[in-house]
């Protein structure tokens, strides 16, 4: 299984990014704008549509107040298996640091998950950056 690992720093109050990741029916307004097209609730499950078009659904598998941690699945017709976690911790006196983390199968999605996973924190930095200020 491949393993990808992404790590931004923000600034943005721990809290103020937590409460963003935490939305989970919001990638598209509060943490990836323009990167996520459109995001429709199912019980504990998103339909995420990216602006590529693809639609995934992800399945909520655990929301961690106290440890700003945010877990989740999905499966598509190009991914066997996917399950990432999200976590927020503080950097500094008024920031943060994401630590982002995707197990994906099969091998060879691994380059297309990274690039997607490399444009998302860019979003990512910029909304919530922007929203801080």
């Amino acid at each position: 299984m491949a393993s990808i690992h992404k790590e931004i720093s923000l600034d943005a109050r721990p809290e103020h990014v937590w409460d963003a990741i935490a939305d989970f029916g919001a990638l598209h307004t509060r943490l990836v704008p323009g990167f996520v097209r459109d995001v429709e609730l199912d019980g504990d499950a998103r339909i995420v549509t990216f602006a590529n078009g693809s639609v995934v659904r992800e399945l909520l598998v655990d929301c961690d107040p106290a440890r700003r941690r945010l877990v989740y699945a999905a499966i598509s017709e190009r991914i066997k298996q996917h399950s990432a976690s999200v976590q927020v911790f503080a950097e500094g006196a008024a920031g943060s640091r994401l630590v982002w983390t995707a197990d994906v199968l099969p091998h060879e999605i691994a380059p297309y998950i990274d690039g997607q996973m490399d444009q998302a924190t860019l979003a990512m930095k910029q909304a919530l950056e922007r929203a801080a200020a």
